[in-house]
């Protein structure tokens, strides 16, 4: 197989997790042995080792003009650090147009936990993906980046890159964009990476068991808690709109009837320092059973949160060099709802498995 030209937007905790990954699963080539942490060894005949990162972008002064070995270990980030042999990849992070991957609320915070803006020149981004070939770009934008999310896909279908939007800003499931990546030829994944086992994920599954038990579910929220960058960012609630949406209907699409506005929350909670990468979910559902009896289930998950995004990434940028590989452009929809909260057609998580399998198969188109 040939390699996968990797390029990453927003070298923050998921880019470091995922580029570790890279390394820590690089000797993996076989489909018959369970590997801790991975759903497919082997996927459409790419080894996790084929994929190679060959650009990087983001905003940071600490982290423009390093390599990108170096980079993806400095402040703010403080993701678990679990694979430390990371050589130099010969990739120097490149500074993108700032435009609002920034939250302005983040300059009241100590610098270690923060942004320092680079003063470096800014890249025209889709000019560098031509020039290193890029296969597959992944936007790490902060939440709530609009127009930078849109500056990414924009510089995807002018370059010829197929495009995973980890965020949810929507670009992948609103019409007018997939139509654009579908015309242009090219593969797209979105909106909004669900982990691999998340508050989404867990929530989805729980709630669809009721339903599927005769339980009528009445209200349930869930409240997120973590001390990373995501978090801090998240404190400026203006930039929370898609975010909430992206998660409330991932769960809500799960239930027979759609709950009201009032008996659903989902969404951030709150900013801990010393939480740092780690996330902390509470998870409540109440509902009826047998005679309206009354159920109640009261969970608490606790996740170091990028690597756990990062096991569904490495799928999701595999499946995108497939679809390349197969002339197959536009979003991608077994992956998209299998991968993503915010997906162009919500499928229940077990039916979007079935339809990843037939499309790494080649028995599906997408």
């Amino acid at each position: 197989m040939s390699r996968i030209r990797l390029a990453i937007a927003g070298v923050g905790n998921c880019a470091s997790a995922l580029v570790q990954g890279l390394y820590y699963y690089r000797h993996v080539d076989k489909n018959d042995e369970l590997v801790p942490g991975l759903m497919h060894n082997v996927l459409g005949g790419y080894r996790i080792r084929d994929i190679e990162v060959v650009a990087a972008f983001d905003i940071d002064a600490r982290k423009v003009g390093k390599d990108l070995g170096e980079a993806i270990f400095a402040k703010p980030n403080c993701t678990t650090v679990f694979c430390k042999d990371i050589p130099e990849i010969g990739v120097v992070v490149e500074k993108a147009p700032v435009l609002d991957g920034f939250s302005s609320h983040m300059r009241e915070w100590p610098e270690d936990r923060t942004f320092t803006i680079s003063k470096e020149e800014e890249v025209d981004v889709a000019k560098v993906l031509e020039e290193k070939n890029a296969d597959v770009l992944i936007s790490y934008m902060p939440v709530g980046s609009y127009h930078a999310t849109r500056y990414y896909a924009e510089a995807c279908l002018k370059s010829g890159t197929a495009f995973i939007n980890a965020i949810p800003e929507f670009i992948v499931s609103d019409e007018r964009w997939e139509s654009r990546f579908r015309e242009a030829g090219i593969p797209a994944i979105g909106d909004d990476i669900k982990s691999q086992v998340g508050a989404t994920i867990v929530h989805r599954t729980l709630v669809r068991l009721l339903a599927e038990r005769g339980v009528k579910i009445d209200r349930t929220y869930q409240l997120n808690f973590g001390g990373n960058t995501d978090f801090l960012n998240m404190l400026e609630r203006s930039r929370l709109k898609s975010k909430k949406i992206s998660k409330t209907e991932a769960v809500r699409s799960m239930n027979k009837e759609k709950l009201a506005d009032e008996n659903i929350h989902i969404g951030p909670s709150d900013y801990v320092p010393w939480l740092k990468d780690n996330k902390v979910c509470y998870i409540r559902i109440e509902g009826r059973k047998f005679g309206d009896v009354p159920v109640e289930i009261e969970l608490r998950l606790s996740v170091e949160d990028s690597p756990n995004s990062a096991g569904v990434m490495i799928d999701a940028v595999r499946c995108a060099k497939l679809a390349m590989d197969r002339g197959v452009g536009g979003a991608l929809i077994a992956a998209s709802a299998y991968f993503m909260k915010h997906p162009p057609v919500q499928i229940p998580d077990f039916k979007a498995r079935e339809m990843l399998e037939e499309f790494i198969r080649g028995e599906r188109e997408r």
